[in-house]
């Protein structure tokens, strides 16, 4: 019984998420973001919260800084005081009406006067749901304050933007996003080399958490990551193999070009979409006039849109290189 417990646990301690194992949970450790990070301490300090709206692209830590300010505000009662929903499950208006009022009318536990509601990618919300939720927002901010976070701060309604302070994160950079892969690489014992480090940044995108996830991938393969195991793990293909096949384009050499790039996709196992995100970082650099570049970045995102649409990946692909095949002729 004692070696079974003992197992349960080993195997438990290995499978925890990163991107839950490294979550900070105080200020200094959110990283990127300080000048959002000092007003938020800031509040907490005053305990005079208000409604925020939290705004940017996903993985950049406004999920974070809403639990730090929780655990920050309330201490070891912050579970109790903290509701967390999140908008892309739970989007009608049933659950403003029920579960968010619910938890809003009632109040805190300890000596600060409010709870905390967090609702995350709440610009899933339905317009109904916005509605109804802002007036929840007038008629319990008494007992309750609210955190909204969302990734297009365009699709939340007017009244809610002007009932709340609004903060516009941004993706890490480069140093914040180093800093973090030297924490994990030190506290996994990992070893990573400088083309690895800058392949996790080049995959990540200035996203926190898919670096978490990837570095996690690479170390259930190996201790020592290198660049290739970053780009396999990560499926992408590295950089010079998009270039490469761009250039041998611009050459005019259509069925080489179409060869390397149905042996790029295959190897890194790509969809469409993730061919043309790629291609269109690379096409900056090719050596053409910068009027064919624009041409062919319109192009990008014309075809872009005809993949989300269902069109077909390969005959869209193969009408880009077409393009690129005719800048010179």
């Amino acid at each position: 019984m004692l070696v079974f417990f003992i197992g349960e646990f080993k195997l438990n301690n290995q499978s925890v998420i990163w991107t839950e194992k490294y979550r900070p949970s105080v200020f200094d450790g959110v990283k990127g973001q300080q000048e959002i990070v000092s007003k938020v301490k800031a509040f907490v300090e005053q305990k005079n919260l208000p409604h925020l709206l939290f705004a940017g692209p996903a993985g950049i830590g406004k999920s974070t800084l809403a639990l730090v300010t929780a655990k920050q505000m309330f201490g070891p009662e912050w579970r109790q005081n903290f509701l967390e929903l999140n908008a892309s499950d739970e989007r009608g208006i049933d659950v403003v009406r029920v579960k968010v009022k619910d938890f809003a009318r009632t109040k805190a536990i300890g000596d600060v006067p409010f709870k905390i509601i967090f609702l995350d990618e709440c610009d899933a919300l339905t317009r109904d749901a916005q509605q109804a939720l802002r007036r929840t927002m007038e008629n319990y901010a008494a007992t309750c304050r609210f955190i909204l976070a969302c990734n297009y701060s365009s699709k939340i309604i007017d009244p809610i933007q002007s009932r709340c302070a609004m903060f516009r994160f941004r993706p890490l950079a480069k140093e914040h996003m180093l800093e973090i892969v030297s924490i994990i690489e030190k506290k996994e014992s990992l070893k990573l080399d400088d083309d690895a480090r800058l392949a996790l940044i080049e995959v990540s995108g200035g996203d926190c958490r898919k670096l978490e996830n990837v570095m996690q991938s690479c170390a259930s393969v190996t201790d020592n990551i290198t660049k290739d195991v970053v780009y396999s793990m990560a499926s992408t293909a590295q950089p010079h193999e998009i270039k490469d096949l761009l250039n041998v384009a611009v050459d005019g050499d259509f069925l080489s070009a179409r060869k390397q790039l149905l042996d790029v996709m295959l190897r890194y196992g790509l969809s469409g979409l993730d061919v043309i995100k790629q291609v269109q970082k690379e096409m900056w650099d090719l050596d053409i006039d910068a009027r064919q570049k624009v041409a062919l970045i319109d192009k990008c995102g014309e075809i872009e849109f005809r993949l989300v649409e269902g069109s077909d990946e390969y005959l869209q692909l193969e009408a880009l290189l077409a393009q690129i095949c005719a800048v010179k002729n």
